[in-house]
């Protein structure tokens, strides 16, 4: 059978995967995509938004805990620990299923397979029904990324986990250990201690979200330890003695070595690219610490030959790969696109509180060599907030002295992964801190104190 022949194939149907098909055939192009086990990836399968739907049903048990402050009443208040899960698991059903549809729409070729790229604009897909061979012009690389996976420290999907253990667990935890404190692991900790779990997290660098703003990291450890965790920062686990019915964890902290019972363990200590078997490093691809080597356009160096998402490293996001989705699918089809910036793409950690964040913090602006005027405005001075129920929390601003550009913004409180967009809008249009003091921002929203904390930075702040 002679080979099919594409304008462009994408190995991956995650995010930035399925974003550069649809792109690239919106463009005129013949496109592929090879996927090898469910379209959506790992983002809307086992990622972004099966988290976030079980983080919503431990949000909600929390207002119910919470009713007679509202005027409510809420008796008998308890939870389906599998109904919560079958809810995610539906949720992320049903998305990945849409994108199927889009395929379709788009007249998108779907083989599902594993694929390798045997030679420069060839690829072979190794399907149920055997073999398929694919050229094709350009192709895309979108295989994403799986859990890291330290000595020692192994999932065993019953006492250990990792994330796709945590989003459909065994059992519901009672003492929970939870390894790594960024934004993988404070989720599932934030959603087990919702729901009564003990828990403790143990984190290897000296604070909590460690690639956050440090007065924010500091926000956060406080308001998590309110909530009954236990934050052990500049601390390691060494190594996990597994018994039927327990987990006991060899934890250093301030060089001596401590044993901790626990019934079950979530280990969320990074993530390494999907890189092997592909047959990258036959054809001259530079890997680094599991992650293809790009240049600012995401192109490999081989010709023809693109890496987007996280299988192209940080930062670790679904909406940075589907940028770079739409700008591959663009630069291949002779358009112009800008590069991506890192710093201008937003963080979103989804615990309660939320944090969010965008561009450089206060230490690395200062790093930078920026003079810089730094803004604050706390959740207890804004009435929407109080209204809400949830007044703790605080935005932080920060401008560079010299041209009022706005360098950074960083958030913790209600819903600030929705309003960090306003900053990041403001940063690609250049804003200056004059133009977000002459905004009028409606009143009474959360969003005002986003006006406050610039206005605070250069003294004007009024509701504080």
């Amino acid at each position: 059978m002679a080979a099919q022949s594409f304008d462009t194939v994408v190995i991956g149907a995650g995010p930035g995967g399925y974003v550069a098909a649809i792109r690239a055939a919106q463009l005129g192009q013949k496109v592929c995509i090879v996927e090898r086990e469910h379209m959506g990836g790992i983002c809307l399968n086992w990622g972004c938004i099966p988290t976030k739907a079980l983080l919503r049903s431990s949000e909600v048990f929390h207002l119910m805990e919470r009713a007679k402050e509202f005027g409510l009443k809420a008796d008998n208040i308890g939870y389906d620990l599998d109904a919560v899960v079958k809810r995610s698991r539906g949720v992320a059903k049903q998305l990945s299923s849409g994108i199927g549809h889009l395929m379709k729409k788009n007249k998108v070729t779907v083989i599902m397979g594993s694929a390798t790229i045997p030679a420069k604009g060839k690829v072979k897909v190794e399907t149920d029904k055997g073999t398929e061979e694919i050229t094709a012009k350009n192709i895309v690389l979108a295989t994403g990324a799986r859990a890291r996976e330290l000595p020692g420290l192994e999932a065993d999907g019953k006492r250990v986990w990792t994330y796709k253990a945590a989003l459909q667990p065994p059992h519901m935890p009672k003492k929970l250990l939870v390894i790594g404190s960024g934004a993988i692991g404070i989720e599932f900790a934030s959603f087990y201690n919702t729901l009564g779990a003990d828990t403790t997290v143990v984190e290897v660098m000296d604070r909590v979200l460690p690639v956050e703003d440090e007065e924010i990291s500091k926000f956060a450890k406080k308001a998590f330890e309110k909530q009954g965790m236990k934050i052990l920062q500049k601390a390691m686990v060494k190594k996990l003695d597994r018994a039927a019915d327990k987990v006991t964890a060899h934890i250093e902290i301030g060089g001596k070595v401590e044993k901790h019972d626990f019934d079950t363990v979530i280990s969320a200590v990074g993530i390494v690219g999907n890189v092997e078997g592909l047959g990258l490093e036959a054809l001259g691809v530079k890997i680094d610490r599991t992650h293809v080597v790009t240049d600012e356009y995401c192109r490999t160096g081989v010709d023809g030959l693109y890496a987007i998402g996280d299988i192209a490293g940080a930062p670790w996001l679904a909406h940075k790969a589907s940028h770079e989705g739409v700008m591959v699918a663009e630069l291949i089809a002779g358009k112009h696109p800008h590069p991506i910036k890192p710093n201008s793409i937003a963080g979103c950690t989804y615990c309660h509180p939320q944090v969010a964040s965008v561009g450089l913090t206060e230490a690395k602006a200062k790093e930078a060599g920026y003079k810089v005027k730094v803004g604050r405005f706390p959740f207890i001075g804004n009435g929407k907030a109080i209204a809400l129920g949830e007044p703790e929390g605080l935005i932080k601003t920060i401008f560079d002295e010299k041209t009022g550009e706005l360098l950074g913004a960083h958030m913790i409180g209600a819903e600030v992964t929705e309003l960090i967009q306003g900053y990041v809008i403001g940063q690609k249009l250049e804003t200056t801190e004059e133009d977000l003091f002459e905004t009028v921002f409606p009143h009474p929203t959360l969003s005002e104190m986003m006006h406050e904390a610039s206005l605070d930075a250069y003294g004007r702040v009024i509701h504080m």
